[in-house]
């Protein structure tokens, strides 16, 4: 575990802040996962259970540590519950605003010498950090979907974070067995997300136009560049609405309209054809 922190807090019981809680404990940190629905915290510790057996199952862990796992987590409708950590990773809805107003109110809450990290790579931190009187202890901790898979994590640096709160950052991300990539400068999209960007946008222009089928170009990322799963499952897995969002942030910020989200995203956003957490989007689910 890390010498600084001791216990963490996670807002946001969806597929990455309940994963991101099941990484933190596994590797011994008492957690505590907020959300203002008891309906979403029941789905988030359902869906951890069911991949914990999946592991137990294959012989990746066994009852024990995943029993000592869920014993460290527990769960709260209030940010109030949140007041003992040490560390702070909001996976929230991608809305600016409601960011904002999160780490508005946790900044009266928890511990003044506290870490806040927003896990969005969208939304810098410095977009967060002036909402709290401690915009030297706020950074980006982005994990990939899904986290209990994904081993990298970028840690983000923005101008107003110190150079404590990011080493702190950084080694905490070591402590939980993942590996960490340090941006000393804050930019939308990161690293990975901005080279994946350019490669959705490509696809998305292929299948537009009449090129191949999206289960084709899927194919071919797969059998030819060695990719583990195609852009438009990987967009069905992550969800079509936060591709959307991206790209409306990113236009918001640039005022270029080629960072507009594509008709095709648009209409599927429309449609309420999300991807896997609706049943449908490029692909169908059962």
């Amino acid at each position: 575990m890390n010498n600084q922190i001791k216990r963490v807090g996670v807002v946001g019981a969806g597929a990455m802040g309940s994963q991101i809680a099941m990484v933190c404990a596994l590797a011994g940190y008492p957690v505590v996962l907020q959300d203002i629905s008891q309906a979403s915290l029941d789905r988030g510790i359902q869906s951890l259970q069911a991949q914990m057996q999946k592991r137990i199952d294959k012989g990746r862990l066994d009852e024990r540590q995943v029993d000592e796992a869920f014993a460290k987590i527990s769960t709260t409708l209030s940010l109030h519950g949140l007041s003992d950590a040490d560390l702070i990773i909001e996976a929230a809805t991608e809305k600016l605003d409601i960011k904002r107003e999160v780490f508005k109110q946790l900044d009266s809450i928890v511990k003044v010498e506290a870490i806040f990290a927003t896990n969005s790579s969208t939304i810098v931190s410095s977009k967060v950090a002036d909402a709290t009187f401690r915009p030297d202890k706020v950074c980006n901790i982005h994990f990939f979907n899904p986290a209990l898979v994904m081993e990298l994590v970028e840690v983000v640096k923005g101008p107003h974070t110190s150079e404590k709160t990011a080493q702190i950052a950084h080694d905490f991300v070591k402590s939980i067995k993942k590996t960490p990539v340090l941006l000393n400068k804050e930019i939308s999209g990161f690293i990975a997300n901005r080279i994946l960007g350019k490669l959705m946008d490509e696809a998305v222009f292929l299948l537009e136009n009449g090129y191949a089928s999206h289960e084709e170009i899927d194919l071919v990322c797969t059998k030819a560049l060695n990719h583990p799963i195609g852009p438009f499952a990987l967009m069905d897995l992550t969800g079509i609405d936060v591709n959307y969002f991206v790209r409306m942030q990113r236009f918001e910020e640039s005022g270029n309209e080629k960072d507009k989200p594509a008709e095709l995203i648009r209409e599927k956003v429309n449609k309420g054809e999300l991807g896997r957490k609706t049943g449908k989007g490029f692909y169908t689910y059962s």
